[in-house]
Parts: structure tokens; sequence; C-alpha cells
């Protein structure tokens, strides 16, 4: 008798894939953003940082309604991917992904905007007096040094992807197989007598995942931090 059931075994595993794809495809997105709030100077700054973080604050429906409404099958956006590209994402994994990235990417941001301020700015301009461009001085001397914050961020938006759930009910439903995920699994199996049992089984397996993450992630800090000092 297997721990847990097949329908079970595939929401874990959708699970994985959704929060794996949501926080690496958002991370260089997340690293321009961060670095353009942390170092830019430029009009309407104040603006774009209250629309990365606009997802913290609105109810998680509004945003999957709205990915709904604009990139669903009869929406504009979703419209233009299926003619364009052949590309529809409502209703399908890539969905979920997309919107447990827009829920994770504030938190992505302001953990890499924290760690690049954190970089001392002398070190960024001795390197441009020795004839440095500027890409060359964020790939060689900002990035690296503001590592830990990649990495926060990174687990960060793969932990909130790992639990969103109201933002992507709303824009890909609860289909099993398909857009069922750890939340939508648990939330399912509250609407079923007896279905206790796999509740507690897929919020173990929440856990689990959620502090092997955070225990990586603290892991490849330290072993960067001690590489500096070797």
């Amino acid at each position: 008798m297997t721990m847990f059931t097949p329908e079970e075994t595939t929401a874990i595993l959708l699970s994985l894939k959704v929060a794996v794809a949501a926080s690496l495809a958002s991370l260089p997105f997340g690293i321009v953003v961060g670095w353009l709030l942390a170092r830019g100077r430029f009009f309407g700054k104040s603006l774009l940082d209250a629309l990365v973080h606009l997802p913290l604050v609105l109810p998680p429906v509004v945003v999957g309604y709205a990915l709904l409404v604009w990139l669903g099958n009869n929406g504009a956006g979703g419209r233009f991917l299926a003619e364009a590209f052949g590309i529809s994402v409502a209703f399908r994994w890539t969905g979920a992904a997309l919107a447990s990235a827009i829920m994770g990417f504030p938190l992505m941001v302001r953990s890499i905007r924290l760690s690049i301020e954190a970089v001392d700015r002398r070190l960024e301009q001795a390197a441009s007096t020795l004839g440095a461009g500027r890409l060359r001085v964020f790939f060689t001397i900002t990035l690296p040094l503001a590592w830990p914050g990649l990495v926060a961020g990174v687990v960060l938006a793969f932990a909130k992807a790992l639990g969103e759930f109201g933002a992507t009910i709303t824009f890909v439903s609860n289909i099993p197989g398909e857009t069922q995920t750890l939340s939508s699994a648990m939330y399912g199996l509250m609407q079923v007598p007896g279905g206790e049992a796999g509740i507690w089984r897929l919020a173990a397996v929440a856990v689990a995942i959620s502090l092997l993450a955070l225990l990586a992630s603290e892991w490849l800090v330290r072993r960067q931090r001690r590489g500096e000092h070797d």
C-alpha cells in the first residue's frame, strides 16, 4: 500500500513543477526590477515600486480574475497568444505557474533589492575607475555580492508558489492532473467526507518541501560566504 493516492502524487509533482517554473522564470525579471529599484534614478520609480508590491495587498482572487479576463480564451491577451504563437495558459499548469509567479514576485524583488542595496558602492565605483563597464560591474561585482539575496528571493517565491491558492484556482480552476496543486487538492478533500487523512498527508508534504527549500538556501548562502573568506 502506497502512502499517497495516485491523485495526491500527481498533485504533489504538479505543485513542484509549478513552483520551480514560477520561481526560475521570474528570477531574471526579479533581478532587473530589484536592481532598478535599488540603483536606478528615474521618474516613476515610486509607481513601479507600488505596482511590483501590489499583489501583496490585493486579494489573490482579484489577481486571478484579472488574469482570466485578460489571458483567458476570450481575453485580448489570450486570443493574441493563441493566434500568434498557439499558446494557451488558461486552465493549464502554465497558467498556474504564471499566477504563482505574479503572487511571489514582490517577495523575490524585495529580497533582491535589499541585497543589492547592501553592496558597497565603493567596490562598484572602484571597478568602474579601472575600466569596467556597467554590465561587467554588475555581473562581476554586484551580482556575486548580492547572491544571498537572490537565493532568498528564489526560495521565497518558490514557497509562495507552492502554497498559492486564490489566484491559481480562479485563473486555472482545480482540474485533477492538469491544474490541481497541493493547495487546491487539499481544498477538494475538504469537500469530501473522510478527507482529513489526505489533507494531513498533503500538509505534511508541503511543510517538508518548504523546510527542505529553506535549509538548502541556508546551506548555499553559507557556502558562498565561506568561499568569500577563503
